[in-house]
């Protein structure tokens, strides 16, 4: 969405009010199709039946009043359960003097005069897609010039086709050399306006001699001797440094894409933030990312997660250490001098940024507590951009790196004069950060960061993700390559080849790294494959665990994630963060808890005395197989005869939230039934014709039995039925029993014939916190697996006595649940709105279980693992012993 021009749209909508058409052309400025719009307005979409009342399912809830106080009124519609029920992320109320609004998902308010409303556009910008925590640290400025030089750039590419690499490398190059222009010429490297001025005055408004100026004039700003040039060209200051070395074709232009360079000198570039408006260039130069134009940056938050358990606040804490004492002190300033910061998948450069910043920032620091020691005459920043490397695939983003690194050397330059009269000057430039073009699973890093006596190195970044199934050809064959002789790593993430090159790397000299991931590393099989190969010489120093990363440079914004550090096995205290703590562990286990090292690895059968589960059945079926509620009435109605052949269904959804769906069991035996039954014989024969087009052989195999499903494990008893998806905000996954006429779908998986103790066993808490230990996750969700969750669970052998005591906590939890009937599963577990006597009964429950692990009880979650784990390790040791 263009923000500059919804803007505008917004002011003109204040200022020309219309009533009756307002909150439709409130819509249309934030990007609402139009179409939709018009539905709306006739009432199609408007879900109100009173007048002067809108609501739109998951839009708004608008309403116009005169006669009662608004603020009162807000207050009642946002508890108003019949408009909660259609999920409004707007209520709006106005009198068309102020305006009220509630954001239901953020809480957010807004309380102004309908006047003001263009001065609070951001408000409403998630009608547009764009969350506002996204945008809260983002500065409408760089949105502004990220899109006007989009359009430029599409307009070169008309009249300059992209043909091979080295017409992307010159145009890349052009790029990069105009945003520096923009920028010196209102930040005080050039004189103010200066570059915008003398292209207006110099060139044909044609843009005919545009590409003959710039070419000119990029030249002369490497030239020391000008005097054979025009005097205006002579007023730049030499510029030097790599950025105008050496010479590239500059494109040509027309009469549009001269003006928009103009109207782009017009902008405010100072306001513009190097760190944050990189990323945006990405989306510049990169179409698929154009959409995402305004929140796909990494937030400075974020990067601070990584960079100051890494590094800082060790440095901070050196700091505070060395007080006023001058010894202290310069040594702090050389150690600053002798860091390396190095991002191998550095994008457009902001993590470097950010670190260069901050370590400027605690240079002046300790400047300021040497200022008293008349020492004025040293106070010039002895960190260089020379200390900063990184490795990016995408050329753009390379280039973009290094001006956007000489951006903020200027910054902090200023920085630095505003607090001590005086600093080094910008210009001429010096050498830039190295920043290498290329692939960093392939490239030996010691050549790009050199390991060389003396610095300390940290290595830092955000890593591409991409999941085995996301990966490219290239990118599987990059895998190999770095992992060389390993076995069990094809499905494993992208990511962890920056790991275990990392952990090359560091071994045995004064590095470390820490690199932002997937939360699925840390969990069920990636552990077990990744975390052996990592932790050898070297441990785990912090870690945070899952949140989410608001981050859409390489296109993953709200992806759950973790940050991992490691370093040299050493001493000193390790750090577990959580969302709003900080705890000091004695290890941090791959699982990112305190614990061992050990890893779970996946087994078919179970360790402990259990019996099997299995995963539930798959139709594979297009559909056919399957059945509405109406769909089996009607068919039971019309054909009595199909009652025996119709069977309730429940997956996962079915038994969490919605109820039994249905669907066709057809037995061999009666098959013939079936096929007397004219719609139960079109369902067979779609079935069949849906098989045998697939392109999977498995599944045109099952063409020969069209009336079963593909996979049957259905046994005749009663079973349990086990989500293989549950949301982390449950203390407890919900399991249940179904009868011998119930079929469990394939989202499901189920223990056949089961005695009612293993329902208590797996409903425990014990297992409970061995799930969210070991299971892989869907997002945050539990991702329940029975090879890794249910059959390494490690359970002792129990009495039929003790079997007893378990079957009887287990009917005391089920009486409790129909004690609701009016709540689904889901709802009965969720831990805010849980029963009392549920939860009570799944305490005493817990209680029970867990005497027969020890009698002595549990403190907390951290000692269940830590016994758990104790338990696992003897039982692999007593399989190695078989």
């Amino acid at each position: 969405m263009n923000i500059e021009k919804s803007e505008d749209n917004i002011q003109s909508l204040v200022t020309n009010l219309a009533e009756k058409t307002f909150i439709y052309d409130l819509l249309l400025a934030y990007g609402q199709p139009k179409a939709s719009v018009t539905r709306l307005k006739k009432g199609d979409y408007n879900l109100s039946k009173t007048q002067g009342e809108i609501l739109w399912k998951k839009k708004l809830f608008f309403k116009k009043e005169t006669d009662s106080d608004l603020h009162g009124l807000i207050d009642r519609l946002k508890n108003d359960p019949a408009i909660a029920r259609h999920d409004p992320r707007f209520i709006i109320v106005t009198d068309f003097q102020t305006l009220l609004s509630v954001d239901t998902k953020t809480r957010d308010t807004l309380d102004i005069p309908i006047t003001d409303l263009a001065k609070h556009y951001d408000f409403f910008l998630p009608w547009a897609g764009m969350e506002k925590s996204h945008i809260q640290s983002e500065n409408p400025a760089d949105i502004r010039a990220a899109e006007r030089m989009g359009r430029l750039y599409d307009l070169i590419l008309e009249y300059n086709p992209v043909e091979n690499e080295g017409d992307r490398h010159a145009l890349n190059i052009f790029l990069s050399r105009l945003l520096f222009c923009f920028f010196a010429e209102d930040t005080g490297i050039f004189a103010d306006d200066q570059f915008t001025n003398a292209v207006a005055s110099h060139t044909a408004q044609d843009g005919s001699d545009l590409q003959a100026y710039l070419q000119k004039f990029f030249k002369v700003l490497n030239l020391r001797e000008r005097s054979d040039h025009p005097q205006f060209l002579q007023d730049f200051p030499y510029v030097n440094g790599g950025l105008f070395a050496e010479e590239y074709p500059v494109p040509m232009f027309s009469a549009k894409s001269g003006k928009i360079i103009i109207e782009c000198g017009a902008l405010n570039w100072k306001a513009i933030n190097p760190d944050i408006f990189g990323s945006m260039m990405q989306a510049v130069v990169h179409n698929d990312q154009r959409s995402s134009m305004g929140m796909h940056y990494t937030s400075v938050v974020n990067i601070m997660k990584v960079i100051e358990p890494l590094f800082l606040n060790d440095l901070y804490a050196e700091l505070e250490q060395a007080g006023n004492n001058k010894k202290k002190l310069e040594k702090l300033l050389d150690r600053l001098s002798h860091l390396r910061i190095f991002d191998p998948a550095c994008g457009s450069g902001n993590f470097l940024i950010i670190a260069y910043k901050e370590l400027c920032k605690l240079e002046i620091d300790v400047f300021k507590r040497l200022s008293g020691k008349q020492l004025r005459f040293r106070f010039l920043s002895n960190i260089k951009l020379t200390q900063f490397y990184g490795i990016e695939l995408d050329d753009f983003a390379h280039e973009t790196a290094k001006l956007s690194l000489w951006l903020a050397e200027h910054q902090m330059n200023l920085a630095f004069k505003e607090v001590f009269g005086k600093t080094r000057p910008t210009l001429p430039l010096q050498d830039g950060g190295n920043i290498v073009c290329g692939n960093a699973t392939r490239l030996d890093w010691e050549e790009v960061c050199p390991k060389d006596e003396g610095y300390e190195i940290y290595i830092l970044g955000n890593p591409p993700y991409l999941g085995a199934r996301n990966q490219s050809e290239e990118q599987k064959a990059d895998m190999s390559y770095v992992f060389d002789d390993h076995k069990d790593y094809k499905d494993s993430d992208y990511v962890c080849c920056w790991f275990l090159k990392g952990v090359e790397y560091i071994h045995g000299v004064n590095s470390a790294f820490a690199f932002v991931s997937t939360n699925s590393i840390s969990q069920g099989e990636q552990a077990a494959y990744l975390w052996p190969r990592v932790l050898v010489r070297v441990e785990i120093g912090f870690a945070y665990q899952s949140f989410k990363w608001t981050n859409n440079a390489k296109g993953n914004a709200g992806v759950t994630c973790v940050i991992v550090g490691i370093r040299n096995i050493s001493n000193k205290p390790k750090f577990i963060f959580s969302e709003n703590a900080s705890d000091i562990v004695k290890n941090i286990s791959p699982y990112l808890h305190d614990g061992r090292n050990t890893v779970v690895h996946r087994t078919k059968q179970p360790r402990s005395q259990m019996p099997k589960m299995v995963m539930g059945n798959m139709a594979r079926d297009g559909g056919n197989l399957i059945l509405s509620g109406e769909e089996a009435a009607s068919m039971k109605k019309d054909f009595p005869e199909s009652l025996s052949l119709i069977r309730k269904l429940y997956g996962a959804n079915e038994f969490l939230n919605s109820g039994p769906r249905w669907c066709l069991w057809i037995s061999d035996d009666n098959l013939k039934l079936a096929k007397n039954i004219r719609p139960i014989t079109e369902r067979i024969n779609n079935v069949y014709k849906f098989r045998i087009k697939s392109k999977a052989k498995t599944t045109r195999q099952y063409s020969s039995i069209p009336h079963k499903f593909a996979q049957r494990s259905h046994k005749p008893g009663s079973s349990i039925i086990v989500p293989r998806v549950s949301s982390e905000r449950r203390e407890y996954i919900p399991f249940g029993f179904l009868d011998d006429e119930s079929i469990i779908s394939d989202s499901a998986q189920t223990v056949h014939c089961a005695e009612p103790y293993i329902f208590a066993v797996i409903s425990s808490r014990m297992h409970m916190t061995w799930v969210r230990t070991v299971a892989g996750r869907l997002k945050t969700d539990y991702r329940y697996s029975s090879a890794l969750c249910y059959n390494t669970f490690p359970f002792p052998d129990i009495s039929e006595a003790q079997k007893n005591i378990l079957e009887d906590h287990v009917f005391k939890v089920l009486d409790e649940r129909e004690k609701h009937p009016e709540k689904t599963m889901a709802q009965l577990y969720d831990p805010d709105n849980m029963p009392d006597g549920l939860r009570q009964a799944h305490h005493e429950m817990d209680m029970a279980v867990e005497q027969y692990y020890r009698k002595r009880p549990f403190e907390n979650d951290e000692e269940r693992l830590e016994y758990l784990f104790n338990l696992y390790e003897e039982m692999i040791e007593e399989e190695r012993k078989k």
